[in-house]
C-alpha cells in the first residue's frame, strides 16, 4: 500500500470531518492533560512522603538513674542500646543527646519564655536517642522493639501524627490514581465514538472500495492514522497545556510555599517525566480504541 495513498486519505478525513477532529483532539487533550495533571499529583504524593518521612524520628527516652549518672553514654546499659540500634536494620541513623545537652536546648527552644525557664531543671530532663528510620512507616517497629527495655524510660513514636499524615498522603494518591483512570476510560470512549462516525459518514467510499477488491485492512487503516494522529496532537496539547499551567499559575500561585518546602515543586524533570506517558497513552489508546471499534461495530 503507497504511502502517498494513505496520507492523502487521512488529510481528506481530517478536511471533510474538521469540526469533528477538532472536537476529538480538543477533548483527548482535556482528558490527557487531566491524566497527567493526577500522575504528576501521585509524583508529589510520593515525593511529599519523602520529604516528611526524612524528618520523622523515634526518640527512645533513658531512665533518670542512666541520664544522671551515664552523661557520656560508656555504661553497659547505655552502650547496649547504642549496639542494638547501630546493628539494627530498621534505623537508618542515631544521634545521642545527653541530659546537658537537652537542658540547652530547652534554654533556647524556650529562651523568650522566663516563666518556662524557672520550672525547667536539668535533672527533670532525660537523655535520649534520636532515631531516623529507613523507612519512616515502620517507626511501630522500634517503638515496639525498645519499650520496656533496661534503661529505657519511654518510647516517643509520634504515631498518632504518622498515622495521620500517611493515611492522609495514601489517600490523595489513591484517588488522584483512581481519577486518573477514570479519564483514560473517557477518553478510550470518546475515540470510539469519533471513530464511529467517522467511518460511518465515510461509509459509501469505504463500501466501494471493499467492492473493488481493497482489503478490509486497507479501509480501516485510514481511520487508525486518523486516531492516533488526533491522540499525539490531543497529547501535545494536553503537555503545553501542563507546561502552561506551571509557569503561569502554579508557580506563581504556590512559589512561597515550594519555597519554604511545605511541598515539592512541579519542577522541569517530572514534566519531562510525564511527556513521553501521555504521548504513548494517547496514541495506544486511539489506535486500540480505533481498532476494536473497527472490527466490532463498523466493520468496513
Amino acid at each position: 500500500m503507497r504511502a502517498g495513498f494513505i496520507l492523502g486519505e487521512v488529510l481528506n478525513g481530517f478536511r471533510r470531518n474538521i469540526t469533528m477532529t477538532i472536537a476529538m483532539i480538543l477533548t483527548t487533550a482535556i482528558s490527557l492533560g487531566l491524566l497527567g495533571g493526577g500522575l504528576i499529583v501521585a509524583r508529589m504524593t510520593d515525593q511529599l512522603q519523602e520529604i516528611y518521612g526524612d524528618r520523622v524520628e523515634v526518640t527512645i527516652y533513658l531512665t533518670p538513674d542512666v541520664s544522671a549518672q551515664d552523661p557520656d553514654c560508656r555504661d553497659d546499659v547505655c552502650q547496649a542500646i547504642n549496639s542494638s540500634l547501630q546493628a539494627n536494620a530498621e534505623v537508618a541513623s542515631i544521634e545521642y543527646e545527653s541530659q546537658a545537652a537537652a537542658f540547652q536546648r530547652y534554654q533556647q527552644q524556650f529562651a523568650g519564655q522566663p516563666e518556662l525557664l524557672e520550672i525547667g531543671t536539668q535533672e527533670a530532663l532525660s537523655a535520649s536517642f534520636h532515631v531516623r528510620l529507613a523507612d519512616p512507616q515502620r517507626f511501630r517497629i522500634i517503638a515496639e522493639q525498645y519499650s520496656g527495655s533496661p534503661g529505657v524510660q519511654s518510647v516517643s513514636d509520634q504515631s498518632a501524627f504518622l498515622d495521620r499524615l500517611f493515611s492522609l498522603l495514601n489517600s490523595v494518591r489513591n484517588a488522584t490514581i483512581v481519577i486518573a483512570l477514570i479519564q483514560a476510560l473517557a477518553a478510550l470512549l470518546l475515540i470510539s465514538n469519533m471513530v464511529q462516525i467517522a467511518a460511518f459518514t465515510r461509509r459509501t467510499e469505504t463500501s466501494i472500495m471493499r467492492l473493488v477488491g481493497a482489503s478490509r485492512w486497507r479501509t480501516q487503516l485510514p481511520f487508525m492514522i486518523e486516531a492516533i494522529l488526533a491522540g499525539v496532537i490531543g497529547a501535545a496539547l494536553a503537555i503545553g497545556g501542563l507546561v502552561a499551567a506551571k509557569f503561569f499559575f502554579i508557580d506563581k500561585a504556590l512559589g512561597s510555599v515550594f519555597s519554604a518546602g511545605i511541598l515539592p515543586p512541579v519542577d522541569t524533570a517530572t514534566l519531562i517525566w510525564v511527556s513521553p506517558i501521555l504521548v504513548a497513552i494517547g496514541a495506544g489508546l486511539a489506535a486500540v480504541s480505533a481498532y476494536v471499534t473497527l472490527r466490532l461495530y463498523v466493520r468496513l
